[in-house]
């Protein structure tokens, strides 16, 4: 996924195509993807911008679901399909491995950092509940699913694809299985400027 405006980023261009540590952001991840022996690669794209070579793109939609939607649309074959998202080029092989692994005994397997922080939930300034955060997980990306799965999960009303934050929630939704695959924090979205100098440090690093 590699649609996004990334107005919070600041940035003159769409985010995935931001320079990170000397290459366009989305870079990373197709490189991860390949690494992890993915050959086909689908690219939802902004109005401007280029897939990567060796990847086919595809115009995204208004909403995040409506992009993989037609990523989907355009993917060949029925197999198995992993949806990532271009600002996580700190991804590992591994992990597009160990998710799809994870669909043996499930609709839908992603990846997650387990919670860290006390969470709280506000009305207003006024605390109404704390989470017990031994069981609350951070969402990411990669996150694989069943071709059948996902599409059944897609098909509903535009509004509730407006109102999807990840695509696993629509299988939920849908009444599907989602498993959970424990990965690093560090394999964190890129959203705001401080996440992108984090982001540059760290693939310098490597």
């Amino acid at each position: 996924m590699a649609a996004g405006s990334g107005s919070r980023l600041g940035a003159a261009i769409p985010k995935a195509f931001v320079p990170v540590a000397g290459r366009p952001m989305i870079e990373w991840s197709v490189d991860a993807l390949r690494a992890a022996g993915i050959e086909e690669i689908v690219v939802a794209l902004p109005e401007s911008g280029a897939a990567p070579a060796g990847c086919l793109g595809v115009r995204g939609g208004a909403t995040r679901s409506e992009s993989v939607r037609a990523a989907l649309d355009a993917a060949s074959g029925d197999g198995d399909v992993v949806v990532h998202d271009a600002a996580r080029p700190l991804v590992e092989p591994s992990l597009f491995v160990e998710v799809v692994e994870a669909l043996s005994a499930a609709d839908c397997a992603i990846a997650a950092a387990r919670v860290t922080d006390t969470i709280k939930e506000a009305d207003g300034d006024v605390v109404v509940a704390t989470y017990d955060r031994s069981r609350l997980w951070a969402v990411q990306t990669p996150q694989a699913f069943r071709r059948a799965a996902l599409e059944a999960a897609l098909n509903v009303d535009a509004s509730v694809l407006a109102t999807a934050t990840d695509d696993a929630s629509l299988v939920e939704r849908a009444g599907g299985t989602v498993r959970v695959v424990e990965a690093s924090p560090a394999n964190f979205k890129v959203t705001t400027p401080h996440d992108l100098r984090i982001a540059e440090l760290l693939l310098r690093a490597r």
